[in-house]
């Protein structure tokens, strides 16, 4: 089994994926304060998503939750931006992550070996172009929908710092992060 979870960091690499590594769920840095953030709508998102705060869920409910997987995998993109004001460049990154996290997550659904996952990745769910939560609808793809990191109070910089992958990437870059955690 253990080759199986070590071929997940390569896939990961090979389908596009800046960094990657294997984490343990035991390991993750949780906090409240990062869940504060989406509570101050620093994206732009909170009460705009059913899979951002509030509809997510109270962060301790999602921190246990969490907790209860066993591994991870964590991979980051990296994209080039023209300069550090790019915010067009930025939000083309965050859509060509979204594709990458989509293919990633896709294939490790595909290997069969795990008895659940719990995928996280940046920002708002994307799965819809529009979330039904804006007109007052269920989720139309609750089996696609997919919350945040931060919406589970991870701090994204000391976890990827504790794995070896880099926050900053250098000079007119931005990174995204990706977490699939997993049950055997």
């Amino acid at each position: 089994m253990e080759t199986d979870l070590n071929d997940l960091v390569k896939d990961a690499l090979a389908l596009n994926a800046t960094h990657a590594s294997l984490v343990e769920v035991e390991k993750i840095p949780f906090s409240e304060d990062f869940r504060r953030l989406c509570e101050q709508n620093s994206c732009g998102s909170y009460d705009k998503n059913w899979m951002c705060p509030p509809m997510v869920g109270p962060v301790n409910n999602l921190i246990k939750r969490a907790l209860g997987f066993n591994q991870g995998l964590l991979f980051q993109t990296v994209h080039q931006l023209e300069d550090s004001f790019d915010w067009e460049g930025m939000q083309e990154g965050q859509a060509n992550h979204e594709k990458i996290f989509r293919r990633i997550l896709e294939h490790v659904k595909s290997n069969n070996i795990f008895n659940e996952i719990l995928p996280l990745s940046v920002g708002p769910c994307m799965y819809c172009q529009k979330c039904a939560y804006l007109i007052k609808k269920k989720c139309y793809f609750p089996d696609k929908s997919v919350s945040s990191v931060e919406a589970y109070g991870i701090n994204v910089t000391a976890l990827v710092k504790d794995y070896g992958i880099p926050y900053y990437n250098g000079q007119n870059t931005v990174s995204y992060v990706g977490l699939i955690l997993f049950k055997m």
